[in-house]
This record gives C-alpha cells, sequence and structure tokens, in this order.
C-alpha cells in the first residue's frame, strides 16, 4: 500500500522493490487482468434469488486516491516486480475498472437517459441479505444498500470476491423501505440512503483492515479508493470469499429450501476449491456436517479473538457484520480497544450495540442458526430455532472457544504456539488459575460508571493487561524475585484510574500474589520441561511479550 506517486511521462520506472536498479517495462498486457473483473460472478448462475442486477455506467471525473499495490500482487492482479508507483497505465486501468455507478429503480421510474456509449455490456449484482436494520425480519427486502460486485479474479490458483461500496442506491437499502420510496443516486435528503460512500470511510477501512491483516485477523480488504469531482468515493474491497452468514440466514427465515441449499453448497464448494477446506466428506449429509463442524471452530474462536484483543465488530443475530469465515467487514463501527471496556456500545441512532463479552452469545446463536440450517436440509422439515439450543454442537462451541481463549493469553503472556499446546495439556488447572486471575485485573471497571462518550457509551476499565505482560517479564530476570504490591498496580494502572479505583483491598492484595504465583509456575514448569534455566525462559518471554504487548497501538476510533 502506498500514496500515490505519479509518473505520466515515464515508461520506464525503477523497481526498487528488486533490491537493485532494474527497470519495469510496460507493455499492453501489464495490466490486461483488470478487463476479467467484469460484472459476471458465479454466484449469478449457481444460486437462486440471491441477488438484483443493476446496469452499470461509466463514472466520470475519477481519481486514485489510494492504491493497495501489495494486495494487488497477492492476487496476481499486477506483477510481482511492479515498483510502489501509480503509472498512468495502471490508474487508468483501476479508474476503468471501477469508476462505476448503478442505473437504478429511480432512474428507471423516472426515465433518466444515459449516453449508450457510458453503459457497460455486462449487469452487476448487489446481493441479498439478512438485515436488523430493516422492517421485515426475513431478508425479503435486505442487502447490499450501496454496493455492488464486479465480479471475480481468478489467479494463483485462488479466487477472490471483488466488490465496490459508494456506486449508488440500491432498493436493498433500509432508506428503501422504511421510506417506501425508491431514491435518486446522491439524494441529499439521505445519507445511507444516497449510495454514495466518503473517501475518509475507504481510508479508514484500508488502514484499519490493514493492521488487522498484520495482526493475523480475518478480515476484507481494500484494493484502492477512488475519489470523483463531487467529494465522494468508491472503495474497492476485495476478500477469498465474501460470503456473510446473513447471505444464509433470509433464506432460512424465509423457508426458502432450495435457495438455502444452493447458497450453502455455493459457499462449500468455493472454499474448497480456494484450498481453505480440504478432506470434504462426498457423501451430501456428511459434508453438511463437516460444514458445521467448520462454522462452530470459526465463531467460537473468533468470539475469544474478539473478546482477548478487545475489537468490537458488533455480532448479532442477523449475521450482517462479518464474514462467514470470521473475516471483518464494515468499519463504520468497528474498533479495538487498548483496555478492556466491556461496557462499551456504539451509539446507532436508534438502538445501542452488542457489548464486546456480549459478542460470544452473538457468535454462539449464529452457530445455532448453522444447526438449524443442516438440519433443515437435511431432513427437509425446519425446525424452531429453540429445538437447537443445548444440542451437541453448543458443547463443541463452548470446548473451543475455552482452548482459544487460553492459547490466546499464552500467546499474549510470550509462550510459543508448540510451548502453550504443551502447558495446556499437562498443566490445564495452572493454566485455568492464571486465566482466573488475569480476567479479574482485565475486568476492573471505574467507580465512575457509565458515561457517554462519542460514538456511544462506555465504562472505563482502569487496568492495561498488555503493560504488566511486557514489563513483568523484564522486572523479574533483573531482579529473580516476584515484585510488591504497590509497583505491580503501579505497572497495571492506566490513565483513566482514579485512586478511589486503585485501592489495595485484601482481596486484590491476593489477586497480585496469585497471579505473580502462577506466573512463575507457568515459567519453571517450562523451564524443567525444556531442561534449561528458567532466566533463559524467561529472556525468550520477555523478547516476545515486548513485541507482541507493544505500547503503541492503534485503537478506537483514532485510525
Amino acid at each position: 500500500m502506498t500514496r500515490l506517486k505519479k509518473n505520466h511521462e515515464e515508461r520506464r520506472t525503477e523497481n526498487s522493490s528488486s533490491g537493485g536498479a532494474h527497470s519495469f517495462k510496460i507493455s499492453e498486457k501489464t495490466y490486461q487482468k483488470f478487463k476479467k473483473i467484469n460484472g459476471k460472478h458465479p454466484l449469478q448462475a449457481e444460486t437462486i434469488n440471491s441477488h438484483i442486477l443493476y446496469k452499470v455506467r461509466t463514472r466520470k471525473s475519477a481519481k486514485t486516491v489510494v492504491f493497495n499495490f501489495a494486495l494487488a500482487k497477492e492476487m496476481g492482479l499486477i506483477p510481482e516486480n511492479h515498483p510502489q508507483i501509480m503509472t498512468k497505465e495502471l490508474e487508468k486501468a483501476f479508474i476503468d475498472t471501477f469508476a462505476l455507478v448503478i442505473i437504478n429503480e429511480y432512474d428507471e421510474i423516472n426515465k433518466i437517459e444515459y449516453p449508450k456509449e457510458t453503459i457497460r455490456s455486462n449487469k452487476y449484482m448487489a446481493t441479498r441479505y439478512l438485515q436488523l436494520q430493516h422492517p421485515n425480519k426475513k431478508g425479503e427486502t435486505s442487502g447490499d444498500g450501496r454496493s455492488i460486485w464486479n465480479g471475480v479474479f481468478k489467479a494463483k490458483g485462488k479466487t477472490w470476491d471483488v466488490s465496490s461500496c459508494g456506486t449508488g442506491a440500491t432498493s436493498l437499502s433500509p432508506a428503501t423501505h422504511i421510506q417506501g420510496k425508491f431514491f435518486e443516486t446522491g439524494d441529499p435528503s439521505i445519507s445511507y440512503g444516497c449510495g454514495y460512500a466518503e473517501v475518509d470511510e475507504g481510508l479508514a477501512t484500508l488502514f484499519f483492515s490493514e493492521v488487522f491483516q498484520k495482526n493475523k485477523i480475518a478480515t476484507e480488504r481494500v484494493l484502492g479508493v477512488l475519489k470523483f469531482s463531487d467529494g465522494f468515493a468508491v472503495t474497492v474491497r476485495v476478500h477469498q470469499n465474501l460470503i456473510r452468514p446473513s447471505h444464509m440466514f433470509n433464506h432460512l427465515k424465509q423457508s426458502n429450501y432450495e435457495a438455502l441449499k444452493a447458497m450453502v453448497d455455493y459457499y462449500i464448494a468455493r472454499q474448497e476449491a480456494n484450498g481453505d477446506w480440504s478432506d470434504i466428506p462426498d457423501s451430501e449429509s456428511k459434508k453438511y456436517d463437516y460444514f458445521l463442524q467448520k462454522q462452530i471452530e470459526v465463531f467460537a474462536k473468533v468470539a475469544a479473538k474478539f473478546e482477548d484483543d478487545y475489537i468490537f465488530c458488533w455480532l448479532d443475530w442477523d449475521g450482517d457484520n462479518i464474514l462467514m469465515d470470521g473475516g471483518i467487514i464494515d468499519y463504520g463501527s468497528v474498533r479495538q480497544f487498548g483496555l478492556y471496556h466491556r461496557e462499551y456500545r456504539f451509539d446507532d441512532d436508534d438502538r445501542f450495540s452488542t457489548s464486546i463479552p456480549e459478542q460470544k452469545s452473538k457468535a454462539k446463536y449464529t452457530v445455532q442458526c448453522f444447526a438449524q440450517i443442516i438440519d433443515y436440509l437435511k431432513n427437509h422439515k425446519r425446525r424452531p430455532i429453540s429445538h437447537f439450543s443445548n444440542s451437541s454442537w453448543s458443547k463443541e462451541f463452548e470446548k473451543v472457544f475455552m482452548k482459544a481463549k487460553y492459547m490466546n493469553l499464552l500467546t499474549k503472556i510470550g509462550f510459543k504456539r508448540e510451548t502453550s499446546e504443551k502447558l495446556l495439556k499437562l498443566k490445564p488447572k495452572l493454566v485455568k488459575s492464571f486465566l482466573s486471575n488475569f480476567s479479574y485485573f482485565e475486568k476492573v471497571k471505574s467507580e465512575r460508571g457509565i458515561k457517554k462518550v462519542n460514538d456511544g457509551i462506555t465504562c472505563d476499565a482502569i487496568f492495561c493487561m498488555r503493560d504488566i505482560l511486557r514489563e513483568l517479564p523484564q522486572i523479574l530476570l533483573s531482579r529473580g524475585k516476584s515484585i510488591e504490591r504497590i509497583e505491580f498496580i503501579e505497572i497495571l494502572k492506566s490513565s483513566y484510574a482514579t485512586e478511589k479505583d486503585l485501592e489495595l483491598t485484601a482481596y486484590r492484595k491476593k489477586k497480585i500474589d496469585s497471579f505473580q504465583s502462577d506466573y512463575w509456575s507457568l515459567l519453571n514448569f517450562v523451564a524443567k520441561n525444556s531442561e534449561e534455566p528458567v532466566e533463559a525462559v524467561l529472556l525468550r518471554v520477555s523478547i516476545r511479550s515486548s513485541v507482541i504487548n507493544r505500547y503503541d497501538r492503534v485503537t478506537g476510533d483514532s485510525i
């Protein structure tokens, strides 16, 4: 990713990324792959009642704000040795492919005509999915309100879905059905329903998603952002599978068996083709069991990840704000905090969101819906969702969730995966005890209680667990013994803490002692198991934890 450096005069550029003064030559074929992204998508042929097709036309005055070179190379869209320079040919290919706006229902009703040469030959789809904001709770009217799917791109044995946000007002936006009319694209009387997007939305999504990608958090990513003379923008987003749970839940709520089966089969086939799933059983019944097991693992692990990394994603019952593989989308309300602000709720005007710990129950309910789906597909009878509240999947979810919590914590301490697995297998009670002590400090809230913030409400957390995990091993390495309780609190405390918040009660003293005792026990077990001095283990943990729990971090809405 880079901000743009234009080179309109030169057709030969130095390829600094190759480590030498090699020149990069542009030929007629250099950017031909962009033409493969032309509105066609297998979803259109392989699924039922999944989309609305729109004619699209060229949108003039586009300029490239930012282009993600690394992602384009990963996809195989541009050559590996392409320099981090926006050539005029690359910009033309990018604009030609993505500077689009739909011809919507408002245009057709009012018989608005556009020059024929600006209208593309292929139609582009807006997909249908369940969405909480809609009056209709079955997904009969909801879906992509201001986005289209540009198609797929295949290279390097992978298939990527490509979509654009800000391409015009579709009939699937909440505004259309709340107000009972179609909107003209760009209508200033309605915000989200106008169909356009802002430049800062695209940039925030770009930066935040790349931060998450670097931290191995699944997410859709931004290929680039276009800006137009009216100040609005189009954000181009890609992922290897952009299907959401809500793409299935609408068919489930409508009891549309054929449409549901087609969507589930489509998703399984794509996961297999991309190599994300393997050894899928031949039997249809067992194939669906495999699907359910995978979704249990995905949502249990992602719920634990969000909770442990303090990520607010607004998981809810409709499965709209997350991808099937747990990938994060729609960054308008996504937040990551440095402390466990577990009372934080996003204010969406008409309602408050879920909190971070509530996301687990929402993830679990999502899996419960998958259990209902699989039962429906196998037995051709849709039983009520309550029937699946305590099925075997629930125990499996809890098992996967807790293992993920333990592994996440051991990783944050600074242990490698192999060591963490061994600790969890041989010392489960010790790991459980340390998590209990860790969670106590993590969850302590300010005495000031709930307060308003710019985008919602919260109650401040007062202890920074990253600080103690980063600083403690360094201190123990130099001193060889546990630290005093006062010093422990001094390391932990955040700027949110008041004097009253930091009071050393008898119970808190006990938790400090227990925290350090368990910490030493973990280190001593690893040292004994690996037959090395505890100081050597401490040194490794210190190095790793200083990186994992680094002081500076992009959090909240600061992106």
